[in-house]
């Protein structure tokens, strides 16, 4: 059976409530750490209507740069593993819940495309990790395939609704 990608944010609405009504009925808020995303994660969350009850910000950390100066990503981890790598993945999260009044993070490192995948990354390749207060950073790896860059992005998105769903259940 063949995935199904998403195509578009307003197809993913359900979800996206359904995480807001999970942090507002927990009292929790939520920071956003992406990167192939590009800020498409914080922007499902916030079209929705009162979501400010449950985001407290959304980090956008496309550079490698970014990831070191806005979320403490140590540049040497960067270095050792690339920017698309668990390692990275769990360091944005881990620093986007430091560096917010969030008590959930979650971020998104990937390779959208078309180009730079490599054998090792194919294009498609994703890493969700969410750090939460109260338990152990989760960390998903995903591989979506080549169905172009906005597919890969649109499941990355809802990767990473489902994965914070996931953290606050």
């Amino acid at each position: 059976m063949t995935e199904t990608y998403p195509k578009s944010l307003e197809e993913l609405a359900p979800l996206t409530i359904a995480v807001l009504d999970g942090l507002i009925a927990a009292g929790k808020m939520v920071a956003t750490a992406e990167s192939c995303t590009g800020g498409l994660i914080c922007g499902a969350l916030t079209e929705i209507a009162g979501s400010s009850a449950a985001v407290d910000r959304g980090f956008v950390t496309y550079s490698n740069e970014a990831k070191t100066e806005m979320l403490g990503v140590p540049k040497v981890l960067i270095d050792a593993h690339g920017a698309v790598s668990k390692e990275v993945a769990i360091a944005m999260a881990e620093g986007a819940l430091a560096r917010s009044n969030a008590d959930v993070a979650v971020s998104v490192t990937g390779i959208a495309g078309p180009g730079g995948g490599s054998a090792q990354k194919p294009v498609g390749t994703v890493h969700v990790a969410v750090a939460a207060k109260d338990r152990p950073t989760d960390h998903v790896h995903c591989w979506f395939a080549d169905n172009g860059r906005q597919s890969i992005r649109l499941a990355t998105v809802r990767t990473a609704l489902t994965s914070i769903l996931n953290a606050i259940s």
